[in-house]
């Protein structure tokens, strides 16, 4: 084997070794002798062997699980959520260089923050105002995770458990407003009732004849029931042309009496 040969085989067996591919979804991050000498991929690239190093990393949407934390609200009641992080690399090179390990930098200070935010809320703005939270435990996180290359997508919190005892007093108080409303509903139907009968009792006060038409319609109302016992009330002019024609008869019955004799 002559040296051009073996010259040209090295050489050969030296660009092979040189050669990477990174996948559309990574970067790599290349270091030559210890300094950051740039950021290569995707697809086919070349480094200097045993010269370069490459540090690949993937800067598609991670899903962090955070587990369930123990924390007290600003009301004082302990409770224990937890939550779901996506973050993406933004900046490979930052990534690599500015903190030892990202992904557990982004899961320590995120569950950090969730402790921290939820200490500044009471329980009912922790289970009314769920978005508002999320909204802004991203900001924060995404605030001290941008100078290592990190966006932090989207933050969500899961579950919130109550202590057993915190949950019946919730129950009893949601009780209590709804049957505050039931009560206050039942007032403002019993007020409009009464305002439609004084309504409806001054427009018969002129009208005696509608008077008398709502008797008949009530009479009639009753009597559906064949088991109701109906008592009938007269008007108070039938009574009285009753009683002026009992006492008409009564006294001619006396005058011819008193003629007879």
């Amino acid at each position: 084997m002559t040296l051009p040969v073996i010259i040209g085989a090295i050489v050969l067996l030296f660009i092979i070794l040189g050669l990477c591919i990174a996948q559309e979804y990574e970067r790599a991050i290349v270091f030559r002798l210890g300094r950051f000498h740039g950021t290569k991929g995707p697809g086919l690239f070349w480094i200097i062997p045993f010269i370069d190093k490459k540090k690949t990393i993937d800067i598609r949407t991670k899903t962090v699980d955070l587990e369930q934390q123990e924390t007290i609200t600003k009301d004082s009641v302990t409770i224990k959520v937890n939550a779901v992080l996506w973050f993406r690399v933004t900046d490979p090179e930052k990534a690599i260089i500015k903190v030892a390990d990202f992904y557990k930098a982004v899961y320590q200070f995120s569950v950090t923050a969730l402790r921290n935010i939820i200490g500044q809320h009471s329980l009912d703005e922790v289970l009314k105002e769920r978005e508002q939270i999320n909204g802004t435990l991203q900001k924060i996180v995404d605030a001290a995770t941008e100078p290592w290359g990190i966006k932090i997508e989207m933050v969500e919190m899961k579950d919130v458990e109550i202590p057993e005892a915190m949950q019946r007093a919730m129950a009893r108080e949601a009780e209590a407003i709804r049957e505050k409303r039931a009560r206050i509903v039942k007032a403002e139907a019993e007020l409009e009732a009464s305002l439609k009968l004084t309504q409806g009792a001054k427009e018969m006060e002129g009208s005696p004849i509608a008077l008398e038409l709502r008797r008949m319609q009530m009479l009639s109302e009753i009597g559906i029931d064949n088991n109701t016992t109906t008592i009938v009330l007269l008007p108070s002019e039938f009574t009285a042309a009753a009683k002026s024609f009992t006492e008409m008869v009564t006294t001619k019955k006396i005058d011819k009496t008193s003629k007879s004799e």
